[in-house]
């Protein structure tokens, strides 16, 4: 993972992506749950609030993220990516997917399939563990 980790920063750097490794969790979060609140991502992520708020800051104001007041609670902040997220989020996906096709070049279709199979169990062992 770290490799893969590196490599897809390195990515994201060569093509001059202005984000962080955090910034793309948090984009992508919010890709997956749109409308979704900082506690919302607090709990998926089990990072430190402050810590979290200062990326969602620091991504508002490259425009990536915008907020919007809750209808049913005006003190819940509602956040969503704007367009420019959104296109972040497919540039993204789409060098990641460059960097994942590389690690998996020369796997045949079972081996791949395999990997996902053992990668699965792995990470529902440690689901279990927490």
């Amino acid at each position: 993972m770290h490799l893969y980790r590196s490599a897809r920063t390195q990515a994201f750097r060569d093509e001059e992506q202005d984000v962080t490794h955090m910034e793309t969790r948090v984009i992508a979060y919010f890709d997956h749950h749109p409308g979704a609140t900082l506690s919302d991502l607090v709990q998926h992520s089990g990072r430190d609030k402050a810590q979290l708020t200062r990326l969602i800051r620091g991504l508002r104001e490259k425009a990536y993220l915008e907020a919007t007041e809750d209808a049913q609670d005006r003190r819940s902040t509602r956040l969503h990516l704007t367009a420019a997220g959104k296109a972040l989020q497919r540039q993204l996906k789409k060098s990641a997917h460059t960097v994942l096709e590389q690690a998996v070049s020369g796997m045949s279709e079972q081996q791949r399939g395999e990997l996902v199979s053992l990668l699965t169990l792995l990470q529902e062992n440690l689901e279990q563990q927490r």
